[in-house]
C-alpha cells in the first residue's frame, strides 16, 4: 500500500435527514406493515403522523426545511380513496404551490415530494423512501436554515 494512503480515512458518507409527514388511515399503515412484515427500508426517516395528508399545513414543510430536514416527503391515500373524502386533493393543490414556492426559492425538486401509498403497500413505501433518500444523498445537504432565535420570532410573529 502506498505510504501516502496510509492514515487516511475515508470521509464518512452524507446521510440526509428526511421528515415524512404520513396519513394515519393509508401510508402510516403501510409503514406499520412494513415493519411487521420485517421490509427493510432506509432509515433516514423520521415519521409525522397526521390524520389527514390534506392536514398538513404549509408552515409544516416550510418548518421541517428550516430546522435542518435535507428532504420531505408527504405520504397520503390513492385519490377517490381518502377517509375525508377530497382531503388529498386539497394536499395536492397545496403540494403543487408549495413545490413552485420552493423551487423559487432554490430548492431542488427531488427535496420535496409527494406519494399515493395505501396501507396494503408497504413494498410501494419502500422503494418511494429508498428512491428519495438516494436521489436526496446525491444532491448532497441543504444547508438552508434559520437560526433557531430567528424561526421562533417568526412563528410568533405569524
Amino acid at each position: 500500500m502506498s505510504e501516502a494512503l496510509v492514515g487516511l480515512q475515508a470521509a464518512p458518507q452524507f446521510e440526509p435527514k428526511i421528515v415524512a409527514f404520513f396519513c394515519n388511515w393509508c401510508t402510516y399503515l403501510a409503514a406499520d406493515l412494513a415493519g411487521t412484515s420485517r421490509i427493510k427500508y432506509a432509515p433516514n426517516t423520521r415519521v409525522v403522523r397526521v390524520m389527514c395528508s390534506g392536514r398538513i399545513d404549509p408552515q409544516f414543510v416550510l418548518e421541517a426545511f428550516a430546522r435542518g430536514a435535507d428532504g420531505v416527503l408527504i405520504g397520503g391515500c390513492h385519490p377517490g380513496d381518502c377517509h375525508y373524502q377530497e382531503g388529498n386533493y386539497k394536499c395536492l393543490r397545496r403540494f403543487h404551490l408549495l413545490q413552485r414556492m420552493l423551487g423559487t426559492l432554490g430548492l431542488e425538486e427531488a427535496r420535496f415530494r409527494l406519494e399515493w401509498i395505501s396501507a396494503a403497500e408497504a413494498d410501494r413505501l419502500k422503494l418511494a423512501v429508498n428512491d428519495m433518500v438516494a436521489k436526496v444523498r446525491a444532491l448532497g445537504p441543504l444547508r438552508w436554515s434559520v437560526p433557531a432565535e430567528n424561526l421562533a420570532e417568526e412563528v410568533a410573529a405569524s
